[in-house]
């Protein structure tokens, strides 16, 4: 698998706010799900309804003995541009030269992503850019061997604030996961398979900053 990280901690970056709330005129409200103290609040999260592999990742990553818990999430198709992107970064560049949008081509590529923000429940850890950085360098070290050509683990720190009982900066994770494949079923399939093994990763002991 490849895997990278990077950072996105300047004044103009945006910050990730939790609990979150936001609506669009005509539409209902969206906002922060708890799936840590309400496990069965995930039928209000549709995106978790239209991917079960999504999903699984949400119900896995707020259990009790997670180290995370989750903030914000998506999925979707990748689109003409994002997959010529994803075939650079798979080292598939001589696909990425042959039209997407020529059905009949044998080079034809689909791809399939999700991304999910994540907020370390170690305070120590959430308040630590040094230890956040630490936790990155070490997940994509550990995600690298894992046997998913077609697929791509991309991590993101970026500045969060949380505030149940008493605002705290800190840092927070968004995590991509993106897979290719021949036609979108098959990229979904690797998309739920890398997925899996990065949440794996996420819940493992080898995770644990020293």
């Amino acid at each position: 698998m490849v895997a990278d990280w990077s950072v996105e901690c300047s004044a103009e970056d945006p910050v990730l706010v939790v609990p979150w709330s936001s609506s669009d005129e005509g539409q209902a409200e969206l906002h922060f799900v708890d799936l840590r103290e309400n496990p069965y609040d995930l039928d209000q999260i549709s995106e978790a309804e239209q991917h079960p592999p999504l999903m699984q990742a949400l119900r896995a990553l707020n259990v009790p003995r997670s180290p995370v818990f989750t903030a914000k999430c998506d999925a979707w198709a990748l689109n003409a541009e994002e997959i010529g992107e994803l075939l650079h970064e798979l080292d598939l560049a001589e696909l990425a030269d042959h039209p997407h949008d020529d059905p009949g081509s044998p080079a034809t590529a689909a791809g399939f992503a999700s991304y999910i923000d994540l907020v370390w429940r170690d305070r120590t850890i959430f308040a630590s850019f040094h230890q956040s950085e630490q936790l990155l360098h070490r997940l994509t070290r550990l995600a690298e061997p894992l046997d998913h050509p077609s697929a791509m683990l991309d991590c993101v720190l970026r500045p969060a604030l949380v505030d149940f009982t008493g605002a705290q900066e800190g840092y927070s994770i968004t995590l991509y996961v993106k897979a290719l494949g021949p036609d979108l079923d098959s990229a979904r399939e690797s998309w739920s398979s890398a997925l899996e093994a990065v949440v794996g990763l996420l819940r493992s002991k080898d995770i644990a900053l020293a």
